[in-house]
């Protein structure tokens, strides 16, 4: 199969020199592409600035800010069996970037902000697609409740829930994978490296699955 996987934070400039980021190392989507390469499936690999070495057999494109990832995300989607939305986007930016430093004033000082696109959104609702959409969900608090709600509003196929402040820049994590049809599946904490090869495993199952039904029912209707 042909994964995408989006990784890492992305920056929103303020000035030439600040911008707004978050937390994410990047460290669960690209054990996610490394794992989607062993078990033999091509992977794009569309990654925010972080401070890993990449796999040497995936495809890297390299951005840094939330439109350019959407932009990168959207270029290749056709060409992909699965997307893996992994990476931390930022939910907001500043609505223009000043083109020299703010200076620091005695008063206090206010930056307006306005929504980013939404990428999972952007696929989940796109007509006739092709390709299982996988989102991530790194939550404070309600948990299953809150990946439930994004699971339905974004249409994903999957979503993959977290505890931020568990996972947050850790090498191991704890999962909680919500599926379309309702059901759940509850992965214990453990390396990182060792989760990803497991949701690669569920991703490409999942994916054989809804392809199957789609070609039967292609077939019913011919």
């Amino acid at each position: 199969m042909r994964f995408l996987v989006t990784a890492g934070p992305t920056r929103e400039p303020i000035d030439p020199v600040r911008y707004l980021s978050n937390r994410s190392s990047g460290k669960m989507g690209y054990a996610i592409a490394e794992a989607g390469l062993e078990a033999g499936h091509e992977v794009i690999l569309i990654s925010g600035p972080v401070s890993l070495a990449p796999p040497r057999r995936a495809k890297l494109v390299s951005v840094s800010t939330s439109d350019e990832m959407f932009d990168a995300v959207h270029r290749h989607t056709d060409n992909c069996d699965v997307c893996v939305l992994c990476a931390a986007v930022a939910d907001y930016k500043p609505p223009k970037v000043s083109p020299v430093k703010i200076k620091k004033h005695a008063e206090n000082f206010s930056l307006e902000l306005v929504p980013t696109r939404d990428i999972l959104d952007s696929l989940g609702h796109r007509q006739n697609r092709k390709f299982l959409v996988v989102g991530f969900a790194a939550e404070t608090n309600e948990l299953e409740q809150n990946a439930a709600k994004k699971l339905r509003a974004k249409n994903c196929d999957i979503v993959v829930a977290n505890d931020a402040r568990l996972g947050m820049e850790s090498d191991e994590n704890e999962l909680l994978i919500l599926f379309r049809n309702g059901e759940t599946k509850r992965i214990s904490r453990a390396p990182k490296e060792i989760l990803a090869r497991d949701l690669v495993k569920i991703f490409s199952k999942f994916a054989t699955i809804m392809f199957d039904k789609k070609n039967e029912t292609i077939t019913e209707r011919n």
